[in-house]
């Protein structure tokens, strides 16, 4: 990962955006401007990018030490530690040159972060950070799409083995275990989240894990993903049958569900909105009689984080372009009975969509 040249953009874009600054707190832009995956705490870590002149990264005297064994550590940038005793705030200031700055703040800042500098700094008008880096993290470069494409590979493999797991008579807290290991197993460094919804569980599109105990013909949608070692993030769900007959009318839905993923992943390419993308996969859904049991939208953005920007939903006329990741992950569920998703990773190429995800999209049966 080329972080001197985000750091570079990044400064070009905070000037153009008549900025005088970018304050960056530990989180996903600080990952991506730097590698350096800071520990979030009480201790302010402060990356400062300065419209004119060079970075620095204040950090605590005790985190000194990881921050120079990261990335962030080969890339010249000056890092100033304080000790247990000094005001970060006030080492944040003098980094910058003058007065009546406007200064962009990291839009996922602590709020307390966020009025300590605005007290160290009165006379700031104070904006958010994303404006400017948003534009940076939308296009994946090349090493970007790459990273996600490792990630959707091991991801990709976790999936391969569901076999092994997923089985009647055990919960869903068992398999989930054994898919968080199989997850770390696989190459990522931590696991964002696990979800095993088994028969009714499966109408709740967030539901985590339970002890219900799947039984013989429960449709289990499985949706899983994490962070690999160099930042970036899987993301994918298959729904899988435990065996036996499939519930009445479950067959035909899922069915439609098909239709309509295939539909979003043909919709992908250079100048189609995000909502036109949402709206592709929507309208199958609709017409076929599930319009209500389709209640999220499409896809959200996926790279650092596993979800950012673009979000493919109604309303977003956000124009895709070469290198936008994001996923594509219809779902129909009803309540009481049981439910279904189907989740790609895509990446938008020269002339469509590059699917980073390849297992089978049918229902697997167990």
């Amino acid at each position: 990962m080329d972080f001197r040249d985000r750091l570079d953009r990044a400064r070009a874009a905070t000037g153009a955006a008549g900025l005088d600054a970018l304050l960056i707190s530990p989180g996903a832009d600080l990952r991506y401007l730097t590698g350096y995956n800071a520990i979030e705490s009480e201790r302010l870590t402060c990356l400062v990018v300065p419209a004119a002149g060079e970075p620095a990264l204040v950090v605590p005297k005790l985190e000194r030490p990881a921050a120079l064994a990261s990335p962030a550590g080969g890339l010249d940038l000056e890092v100033l530690d304080w000790a247990e005793t000094e005001d970060p705030y006030g080492l944040v200031t003098k980094q910058l040159s003058r007065t009546g700055r406007r200064v962009a703040v990291a839009d996922e800042m602590k709020a307390v972060d966020v009025f300590a500098l605005r007290a160290a700094l009165p006379d700031a008008e104070q904006v958010l950070a994303g404006a400017v880096l948003r534009p940076l993290r939308l296009r994946k470069a090349p090493d970007e799409v790459a990273a996600l494409r490792a990630a959707g590979a091991a991801i990709d493999r976790v999936h391969a083995r569901m076999g092994e797991w997923l089985r009647p008579g055990r919960t869903e807290r068992e398999v989930g275990a054994d898919l968080a290991r199989a997850i770390l197993a696989e190459g990522h460094r931590g696991e964002e989240w696990v979800v095993v919804a088994s028969g009714p569980n499966g109408a709740s599109p967030h539901h985590d894990l339970s002890d219900r105990v799947i039984e013989v013909g429960d449709p289990v949608v499985v949706d899983i993903g994490g962070t690999t070692a160099d930042g970036y993030c899987s993301d994918s769900t298959r729904t899988y049958l435990a065996g036996g007959r499939p519930p009445a009318g479950f067959a035909d839905y899922f069915t439609v569900l098909l239709a309509a993923q295939l539909a979003a992943v043909a919709a992908v390419r250079p100048g189609v909105t995000a909502q036109e993308v949402d709206a592709a996969a929507r309208d199958v859904i609709a017409t076929a009689g599930y319009g209500e049991a389709f209640v999220h939208r499409t896809g959200h953005g996926i790279g650092v984080q596993t979800h950012e920007e673009p979000y493919l939903v109604a309303g977003n006329e956000q124009v895709l372009e070469p290198g936008m990741a994001f996923s594509i992950e219809p779902g129909i569920y009803l309540p009481g009975r049981h439910g279904a998703r189907i989740e790609d990773i895509v990446v938008v190429t020269d002339d469509g969509a590059d699917r980073l995800n390849l297992r089978s999209r049918e229902l697997a049966v167990l």
